[in-house]
């Protein structure tokens, strides 16, 4: 009886192989962060070396901002930590919701770059300052700019691999500042070509950069927060739906973000004519298929209504609450 009774209520497919998934994509999270810190603590090493023989407040500014920036992965990895605990009857989505709130802290960094790079600049227009060592000082801001342009590349890439809008914010944060350390490098050339306000007017492009990066960044974590998904996908699960043998039409298709994982809530039109045993096996086959064939879906919950007759609204009681 309760079998029978389940049929035309939400149920959901839980999946060990998902779940399993979820696990893997939080290790991998975990250890690009462990291995872009690394790369970026050695970045910011190798410059401060050159700091103390050069003088340079430009280099100094880049190497403090480096390793500044490599402890941003830290409210990351917490985000990553949380999301691997299980849902509870508090948190019945789970903790995956964190990695969205280090996304707002990683911009904010990125917004407090930004204005860090345009002050410098604006500076060092008002006092301009003689940089000794010129030679290393450009290797310093070459050494910064592959430093984070590879952990940029690595961060954005594993993010969106796995879905995770916080890492692909941290790598674009990791891109900005590829190119502050870019800054140092050109106004070290434009100095040597006894041109100093090169410096400050690269910095202030760079700024420009900077807030580009921001804006995009930005842009992510915002759908994030508000549950936006790629109509793509919305189109792709109506497809799958309506390819379920049995299915007569598809309703209502939601999907959100929960971290790094896609949840799903749908319905689905089936003949009126099939028993509610029928009606299940159709319900729980498009779960099935969509379970397996939209990427990166956890969980989904679908609700089966009868097509039929023309004449009779099953859901007349709910109109008012609609």
């Amino acid at each position: 009886m309760h079998q029978v009774g389940h049929a035309f209520t939400p149920h959901s497919h839980d999946s060990a192989d998902k779940s399993d998934e979820a696990l893997e994509s939080s290790s991998r999270g975990m250890r690009v962060l462990a291995v872009s810190f690394a790369v970026l603590m050695v970045t910011a090493a190798a410059q401060g070396v050159i700091v103390a023989f050069s003088g340079s407040v430009a280099l100094l500014g880049d190497t403090l901002h480096n390793l500044a920036d490599a402890l941003t992965a830290v409210p990351l990895a917490i985000a990553f930590s949380l999301g691997r605990r299980a849902a509870t009857r508090r948190f019945t989505y789970g903790y995956g919701r964190a990695e969205d709130l280090a996304g707002i802290a990683i911009v904010l960094v990125i917004a407090a770059s930004a204005g860090l790079a345009g002050y410098e600049a604006v500076r060092r227009l008002i006092e301009p300052q003689e940089v000794r060592a010129l030679w290393w000082v450009a290797a310093a801001g070459v050494v910064g700019f592959l430093g984070n342009e590879w952990v940029a590349r690595y961060r954005i890439r594993v993010g969106r691999e796995i879905g995770s809008a916080a890492l692909v914010a941290d790598g674009l944060h990791a891109r900005t500042d590829g190119f502050t350390s870019l800054a140092v490098l050109l106004g070290a050339g434009g100095a040597a070509l006894g041109v100093p306000l090169a410096d400050p007017v690269i910095g202030l492009l760079i700024t420009a950069a900077i807030c580009f990066v921001l804006r995009d960044a930005g842009r992510e974590i915002y759908h994030r927060l508000m549950d936006a998904v790629d109509p793509g996908l919305v189109d792709r699960a109506e497809r799958i739906l309506a390819g379920t043998r049995g299915v007569e039409r598809v309703g209502s298709v939601r999907l959100r973000w929960v971290g790094h994982a896609l949840h799903a809530e749908v319905e689905i039109m089936v003949s009126h004519e099939l028993s509610l045993v029928e009606a299940h096996a159709v319900a729980v086959e498009a779960e099935h298929r969509l379970i397996h064939d939209l990427p990166r879906l956890r969980a989904a919950t679908v609700h089966a209504d009868p097509d039929g007759p023309h004449d009779v609204d099953h859901h007349a009681l709910l109109t008012s609450h609609r």
